[in-house]
């Protein structure tokens, strides 16, 4: 499979950012990337993020950071994968760590919006990751695979889902793990997969995200069990995130 490399845009965005999107895809059409390539911007620009992108020679694929576990009621403030899907999204971004950490969100939580996820036909990415403290205390596999065996629903397979791996230090910190830190998280992360869903679980691609930048990329990529990336701050800009896929394109 190819990779999968996907921009998270969080909390940053207006109308007028729009514009990176047509950057990007016009670069693309001139030199296609060696990997799919995912941006998820804030829900408020998903439907012109989509118009933007269009079809065509270096079109890409449009995402959510989010949605409920439910398709519709009374919540405020939220936003169902079934409303995701009808502005023109393709996948949707679940559990992040900030997510987890700032609105409490628990593994189930992450698992029913999973499903939910896939019943409007939307791919999953399913962030899972270790903290320093974890990290420090040695159990990062330990909570790792907890949250995969929590989050990562049966049924998960490589057309419905996509696991993303982010030290949770290493996020928007510049401090990133080592390549065999990296490496064997990744192992773990397979194994993980393959006990819970079985051979469906050896395909599932594994994203690193967390500190991935232009000048490591290309590195990372070539990493075993590491099927792409997840980008944050890079991802705002179409020249950031050009580099990063150029990293992608030398691994391939």
């Amino acid at each position: 499979m190819r990779p999968l490399v996907a921009g998270n845009w969080k909390m940053n965005g207006l109308g007028e950012s729009l514009g990176e999107l047509s950057a990007l895809k016009a670069a693309l059409a001139q030199n296609p990337p060696a990997c799919e390539v995912l941006i998820c911007p804030p829900a408020t620009l998903i439907a012109r993020a989509v118009q933007t992108v269009g079809a065509g020679p270096g079109a890409f694929a449009i995402g959510g950071q989010d949605c409920h576990a439910r398709d519709h009621g009374a919540f405020t403030g939220d936003i169902s994968a079934a409303m995701l899907k009808d502005a023109g999204a393709s996948a949707v971004i679940l559990g992040h760590s900030e997510r987890r950490q700032s609105h409490g969100e628990t593994d189930a939580d992450v698992a029913a919006k999973a499903v939910a996820a896939w019943g409007a036909g939307l791919k999953a990415v399913i962030c899972i990751g270790e903290t320093l403290a974890q990290r420090e205390a040695g159990t990062q596999d330990a909570v790792c695979g907890g949250q995969i065996t929590g989050s990562v629903p049966q049924g998960a397979t490589a057309a419905n889902t996509v696991l993303a791996y982010e030290p949770v230090w290493a996020i928007g910190t510049g401090k990133t793990p080592t390549p065999d830190q990296i490496a064997a998280m990744h192992g773990h992360i397979r194994a993980c997969l393959l006990a819970r869903l079985g051979e469906g679980g050896r395909v599932i691609p594994i994203l690193y995200g967390g500190s991935v930048k232009p000048d490591n990329a290309a590195q990372i990529l070539n990493l075993p069990d590491v099927g792409g990336a997840l980008v944050g701050g890079a991802s705002l800009k179409a020249r950031d995130f050009l580099a990063i896929l150029a990293g992608v394109n030398q691994s391939a």
